[in-house]
């Protein structure tokens, strides 16, 4: 293992554990390596000079114009498998290069760079603001030599920004990116803590996001109030899905909801639905917990057999065993000890029989003196 410690987590969001880290043999089988930026950037660069590259060095990359400067979060025959899952083909995709290890000059640049992204960001909206445009800008990123800076926003429509790039680049003399991210994104760049009160899972360690739908909270039985399954980027909360396949699975044999049980007193309506114990409640009345009654599934589709061939059961629930007397099984006592004071009884026993023996003993002891005393 190497002086870095290059199995242990770097803490850098959305970090990559290196379970391969242990075999020596796998570091030096790719050229590419794994670069982090700012927050959720991140790119693959071919270590082209053949640099002694470990987890955590702080390299100079190729860019456009001019280098940038990331952190090496991956190293060695994983980056392969990262690629591929990513999406980057290297005979496709143009990448760049590594150049070197930082210098301090290197690092002194980005340190003044990094220090001007929030004033450039508050200055951006205000002209954004000024131009009458629909979108929010919610972070700037400048580039490791300060020459460019690429400014992350939101918009709900379609945004023409060419007007405000060229005010951004004449007020800040620097190349402009503009780059559209969405709700959930900016959220994972921003960061903060969920009504679970763990960190939330976009900026810990969700690298795609996929839409929740409504649908999901059905399946689950789950409250549609919005503002309920709404998470802190105002969209539905991404932990909606987790378990969405589970109850997808344990649906698949219930009967449908929509379907009314028919009865000779009434007629019954779905109220809600235990899916893991396999039960169902309904109500005399649609939308209101008024008589309700708990049925098994089973049941339930028993119901539902019966009044689709014209038939209506007497009632929902389960017929009970008949009432016929239980006869009466008198059980064996095995071990043959019925009383809980059978020890007490059996001291005191033995107690008269202890006193008994004495006074017997007692009277022998006393006749030969008591006839020598007469004589």
């Amino acid at each position: 293992m190497n002086k870095k410690g290059c199995c242990r987590n770097s803490g850098q969001k959305l970090s990559v554990f290196d379970w391969l880290c242990d075999l020596p043999e796998t570091q030096d089988d790719c050229d590419f390596v794994e670069v982090q930026f700012k927050n959720t950037r991140k790119g693959y660069f071919l270590n082209s000079n053949k640099l002694k590259l470990e987890k955590g060095d702080v390299v100079a990359v190729e860019s456009s114009p001019g280098h940038d400067i990331g952190e090496v979060t991956l190293t060695g025959r994983l980056v392969q498998l990262q690629m591929r899952k990513n999406g980057v083909n290297p005979q496709k995709v143009e990448v760049r290069r590594v150049y070197r290890k930082a210098r301090p000059v290197d690092m002194e640049k980005y340190e003044e760079a990094k220090a001007k992204e929030h004033t450039t960001m508050i200055k951006a909206r205000k002209i954004a603001e000024n131009l009458h445009l629909n979108m929010k800008i919610g972070d700037v990123e400048y580039q490791g030599d300060g020459n460019k800076a690429i400014f992350y926003y939101i918009a709900d429509e379609r945004v023409d920004f060419r007007q405000l790039i060229k005010v951004l680049a004449e007020e800040f003399s620097i190349r402009i990116e503009m780059r559209q991210i969405g709700a959930r994104q900016e959220a994972g760049r921003i960061g903060g803590i969920g009504p679970c009160g763990r960190e939330l899972c976009c900026s810990g360690w969700m690298s795609s996001f996929v839409s929740v739908s409504t649908s999901a909270a059905r399946y689950q039985d789950l409250s549609t109030n919005p503002q309920k399954l709404a998470g802190q980027c105002a969209k539905l909360k991404c932990c909606v899905n987790y378990e969405m396949d589970v109850y997808v699975d344990a649906q698949k044999d219930f009967p449908s909801k929509e379907i009314p049980l028919e009865t000779k007193t009434g007629t019954f309506y779905h109220f809600k639905t235990d899916v893991f114990k396999r039960q169902m409640a309904y109500s005399s009345a649609p939308g209101i917990p008024a008589n309700l009654v708990t049925l098994s599934v089973d049941r339930v589709k028993e119901i539902i057999a019966i009044n689709r061939k014209g038939g209506k059961v007497d009632s929902l629930e389960e017929k009970k065993l008949s009432d016929k007397p239980l006869q009466n099984i008198d059980f064996q006592n095995v071990v043959g000890q019925d009383s809980l004071t059978r020890f007490d009884q059996n001291k005191s026993k033995n107690k008269k029989r202890r006193n008994k023996s004495r006074s017997k003993d007692n009277g022998q002891k006393n006749r030969p003196q008591d006839a020598g005393k007469e004589d």
